[in-house]
């Protein structure tokens, strides 16, 4: 990959340019929070011209290594107003990558408002108005690029909420035969794709000639090796099958389930919404419904699925934890049915379940609907794709509804909903959430996984779990990696240096892989120190401090400059 290719979408001129020395150095997450530093003033308005959308494959993106389609999608966040990066699977990125781009950057903003598609193919790149697809839902978007643009295609758009600029719209990414639509769904992305008018992006790497590999044999061993070892992880199996809805029980037991607006941790149907109970009915129901999906081309892992209706009917493709627990328990609606079909309208609309369901929530908690009113929650959620005043509030995020409201039990750090890990109960995400450049995000480092080895309610070894798995998460961001990827490179650090040798030729030690992620998490902070985005003034919220979560009756209570040592915690030799 070697092409930067930037896209003005006030002129419409297109420059391609190649790669310097340095930018080679990069990719995905990495890439983007150097670009943002560099080119995009802190203080900028996320929504003006100033602001840039960065996406880019991870630097094996252009390889056959399995989960490498995933790509980021960056850019200053609305919600947080700091660095925001998601990355996404579907079928875009790796064809992204096939033609050799680096990074596509949408720059400025068009002087009228316009619904544009950007069309990226090998011979050529241009941006098509497109007026019939203005106010168009995500499905019937991507009915149309199809009938235009062929099924080949690799497909991004936003639904009516980013077209809108709603500070909780995503970017969704169609999936293998269309079957799936993914979401870069943090952070509001959606909202900064939209303000550059564009609609769409339509990416064909038709007649792509193969990467310059440096050592096919060698980079073929090692993706080997990496397969060898996920399969090898019993873990692997578990998400084969249940996907992440399987953590879904755990999260009940230890009383971090979101229920009702965050005001307890477990939930009375959680067994009615469970993985097992979403593995059992795709199974009854048959027909479209299916287990074991993937979300990119090639992936072993497999961990997505198709939720069908009780007549083998597709509802939702995927249907995954943190949307059960934000549409569902924190709702309080316990009906699995129901929960599809609201995430089925969030991917519709164009924006982000965890915002969105965080976001009705705080409105039953006002009493716009009830706590369990499904058809309520579903109407709240049609609203924001109609743009009614209500459902502006409500696709601009929790925190504008708890302030037009008047919600007190506000679940959001640095602007940004809580994900469905209450950090009262699960302490090591609480600093994540708070010292992460990304705020609460669980991707940036999860602490679920360490449960067993650190007590979850207690103080100690918070912050240095949360220092190494925030590096850990870089790393795989950079590299274009699913998190899930984790156990081989755990087990085995060293398994990332033949993969870099392999396709780059790069003779690197781990220190310098480590280095990779560090340099990200440092360049995202100095971004967010200068935008204000810092954790200084982006603490728990106070609820959280003040309100015990039943059943554990835990309140938050590591300080804030306790986490805030975790950026002066000496890094061990091996993050993973």
């Amino acid at each position: 990959m070697k092409w930067i290719v930037r896209v003005n979408t006030k002129t419409g001129k297109i420059a391609k340019e190649k790669a310097s020395a340095e930018e080679l150095q990069w990719g995905g997450r990495r890439l983007i929070s150097k670009f943002l530093l560099r080119e995009v003033p802190p203080t900028c308005d996320p929504l003006g011209r100033y602001n840039k959308l960065i996406i880019a494959p991870g630097l094996l993106g252009d390889s056959a290594i399995t989960t490498t389609g995933k790509f980021s999608v960056g850019g200053k966040s609305p919600l947080t107003r700091g660095v925001k990066e998601s990355d996404v699977g579907g079928e875009a990125g790796r064809k992204i990558a096939d033609l050799g781009i680096k990074a596509l950057v949408l720059e400025e903003l068009p002087d009228a408002p316009v619904t544009s598609v950007l069309k990226v193919t090998l011979d050529k790149i241009e941006l098509i108005e497109m007026a019939e697809l203005k106010g168009k839902l995500v499905s019937e978007t991507i009915k149309l690029l199809r009938e235009t643009f062929g099924k080949e295609a690799g497909l991004l758009c936003v639904g009516p909420a980013g077209e809108m600029k709603l500070g909780g719209a995503g970017i969704a990414v169609s999936g293998p035969q269309d079957v799936q639509v993914r979401y870069a769904g943090r952070g509001g992305l959606g909202a900064v794709m939209g303000s550059k008018g564009v609609k769409a992006i339509v990416v064909d790497a038709t007649g792509a000639p193969s990467p310059a590999v440096f050592d096919k044999a060698l980079l073929r061993e090692a993706g080997k090796a990496l397969v060898q070892g996920i399969m090898a992880d019993p873990k692997t199996e578990n998400r084969h099958v249940y996907g992440t809805p399987a953590v879904l029980t755990l999260c009940n037991e230890i009383g971090i389930l979101p229920t009702r607006n965050f005001s307890a941790g477990r939930f009375e149907k959680a067994a009615e919404i469970c993985g097992d109970r979403v593995a059992e009915l795709i199974g009854q129901r048959g027909g479209d419904g299916r287990s074991g999906t993937p979300c990119v081309r090639g992936c072993v892992i497999a961990c997505s699925n198709i939720f069908p209706d009780p007549t083998g009917k597709r509802i939702v493709a995927s249907l995954q934890y943190e949307n059960i627990a934000l549409l569902g328990s924190n709702c309080g609606i316990g009906d699995i049915d129901a929960i599809a079909e609201l995430n089925n309208l969030c991917n519709e609309v164009g924006v982000d379940a965890i915002e969105t369901g965080a976001a009705i929530g705080v409105a039953m908690e006002a009493g716009v609907v009830s706590f369990g009113d499904a058809e309520g929650a579903k109407d709240l959620i049609r609203q924001i794709g109609r743009g009614t005043w209500l459902g502006r509030i409500l696709g601009n995020g929790v925190v504008v509804t708890g302030k037009v409201l008047g919600v007190r039990r506000v679940p959001a750090i640095k602007g940004q909903a809580i994900p469905a890990y209450d950090p009262r109960s699960l302490k090591g995400n609480g600093v994540t959430y708070v010292t992460s450049p990304m705020g609460a995000d669980h991707t940036a480092g999860n602490m679920l996984e360490t449960a067993k080895t650190i007590n979850p309610l207690g103080i100690e070894k918070q912050v240095e779990g949360s220092r190494k798995l925030q590096i850990r998460g870089a790393i795989l961001d950079t590299m274009g990696l699913c998190l899930f990827t984790r156990p081989p490179f755990t087990k085995n650090p060293d398994l990332f240096l033949p993969l870099l040798k392999g396709r780059y030729g790069w003779d690197l030690a781990y220190a310098d892989v480590q280095r990779m992620g560090i340099d990200t998490l440092e360049t995202e902070r100095e971004f967010n120190r200068r935008s204000g985005a810092g954790e200084e003034f982006n603490d728990m919220p106070e609820f959280m401090r003040e309100e015990p979560l039943p059943p554990m009756n835990s309140v938050y209570d590591l300080p804030l400059s306790e986490m805030q040592r975790v950026w002066d915690v000496k890094i061990p030799e091996d993050v993973f």
